[in-house]
């Protein structure tokens, strides 16, 4: 027994010993931070407040998660709510999605897009006998035409933006939901080729991956891409909606080896990209340069932008009858002022461009009274990571819509905010191999494949709510829009 006292005697002495060098630890560390606190002078509350003043930081730092989590209403979120998150987590995972109770949505929102169902929907048995519309793009002006198998794609992510772990689960379920995937500005990286999935390879200002020793497009590239079978149209960025007239921006600390050979620059150096494509000054040199890449591709070439000033587009179509219709571009990705996978100053990203709601109504007109809608097919981009905002998108005039933040949802983005500063703690924006590591790529890409097979048939669920058997029969009848007043104003001046 003695032994055994002598031992515990022992324990709690040495445990006496460890709190007292803590608390000692703790008093010093207070102490220098005390002092530090006290001399220096770039921040008033630490040194008018030495010590305590740190929880102010402390506390504005943990605010964002803490109204994230506890405080925040289902639909008060921004830039996403929690309900339009919770609606991609249950798709991407093939959870019920059906609610009870009603609907938590305010139905007086100006801005907001309902829809108008039909009388008399199609019957279970003529959607089962339907067979789907698909969309042509460069048919009769393209060598080699596409056709998109999905209304629904993943649109531009550039490998840099985010981890090569999260390409490839973009790029396989991609693959196995038949839907197509935009590279982004970034250039063609190995990832984007982890699965045959059909690719847009997009052209940014910086012609990453294009390029030639001085930066401008060297159409060899160009036929080399087009050489590859899953390449199957080239999109030319003038704009993006995040960063409307400004460049692509990536920090050097993301440009790895392999990113800096896949779009041709030095690594660990910032990348930015020209605000414009320097030998587009007008309406017939950007004519020229959609002329060069379709010629040396064979694939259909298209424009991608946010729409601002508008008067452009009467130039644009005018030079595309003086020119001939054929020299018209393929498509147009019209983006949304919203749009925001990129970094970006935010003045740009809070105050430019317009919202896709306003613009894609806008250029689907334009084009319609230019005699050339038939001719240029639409693609809108910028936050309809729901059915309802892709079903609002096919109404207001899109052929097809694209989402880039729907599939981060899908591969498990949680809205940290963090995806300009490598630290993305769900290893989809990082070059960090610790934070990667959390990311699946065979769990997410099924995900992936998931949340665009539940949206596609959510959208058709509405479409055949509205009375017809496809979406791409969506049109302004089928639809109201809340105005100023919070009333239901009608995009169909008919009714």
């Amino acid at each position: 027994m003695e032994p055994l006292l002598h031992l515990l005697d022992n324990v709690l002495d040495t445990t006496m010993m460890v709190i007292a060098l803590l608390i000692l630890a703790a008093v010093i560390a207070v102490g220098v931070l005390y002092v530090i606190d006290i001399n220096q002078t770039t921040q008033a509350i630490r040194r008018n407040y030495p010590v305590i003043g740190r929880l102010r930081y402390v506390f504005e730092h943990l605010g964002v998660f803490f109204r994230q989590y506890f405080f925040a209403m289902d639909r008060e979120e921004l830039p996403f709510n929690r309900a339009q998150r919770a609606w991609v987590a249950r798709a991407a995972k093939k959870l019920d999605s059906t609610i009870a109770f009603g609907s938590t949505k305010p139905l007086n929102r100006p801005g907001d897009i309902f829809f108008l169902n039909s009388a008399y929907p199609p019957t279970q048995e003529e959607i089962d006998a339907h067979t789907p519309s698909r969309i042509t793009f460069g048919e009769g002006y393209a060598e080699t035409p596409y056709t998109a198998a999905s209304f629904f794609n993943v649109s531009a992510m550039s490998y840099g933006a985010l981890s090569g772990t999260a390409i490839a689960a973009l790029s396989t379920g991609a693959h196995q939901s038949g839907i197509w995937l935009n590279t982004g500005e970034g250039g063609l990286s190995p990832f984007h080729q982890t699965s045959p999935c059909d690719l847009v390879f997009q052209i940014g200002t910086a012609k990453y991956g294009v390029r030639d020793a001085d930066g401008r497009l060297d159409t060899d590239k160009v036929a080399a891409l087009a050489a590859i079978p899953e390449v199957r149209m080239f999109e030319i960025k003038l704009s993006q909606g995040a960063k409307p007239g400004k460049g692509g921006i990536l920090p050097g600390e993301k440009v790895t080896p392999v990113i800096a050979s896949t779009r041709g620059i030095p690594a660990g150096q910032d990348s930015i990209s020209p605000n414009r494509h320097p030998e587009v000054t007008d309406a017939p040199s950007l004519l020229d340069l959609i002329a060069q890449v379709r010629a040396a591709s064979g694939k259909p070439t298209g424009i991608k932008f946010v729409l601002g000033d508008a008067t452009w587009l009467d130039d644009l179509c005018a030079a595309i009858h003086a020119r001939g219709i054929a020299s018209a571009p393929d498509f147009i990705t019209l983006d949304s002022a919203d749009g925001g996978t990129g970094a970006a100053p935010q003045g740009l990203m809070d105050n430019m461009g317009l919202p896709i709601a306003t613009s894609l109504p806008l250029v689907h007109q334009r084009l319609i009274e230019a005699g050339l809608r038939d001719r240029i097919r639409l693609i809108a981009t910028g936050k309809m990571v729901n059915p309802a905002g892709v079903a609002a998108a096919l109404c207001l005039g899109a052929d097809v819509v694209c989402s880039a933040r729907g599939f981060m949802f899908a591969l498990g983005c949680i809205q940290a905010l963090q995806c300009n500063q490598n630290t993305c703690p769900t290893g989809i924006t990082t070059h960090n191999p610790k934070l990667q590591k959390g990311l699946d790529p065979s769990l997410k890409s099924t995900r992936v494949a998931n949340y665009a097979q539940s949206m596609r048939e959510e959208v058709e669920l509405i479409a055949h709510s509205c009375g017809v058997l496809d979406p791409h029969s969506l049109g302004r009848q089928h639809a109201f829009v809340i105005n100023d007043r919070g009333l239901p104003e009608y995009l169909n001046t008919n009714h």
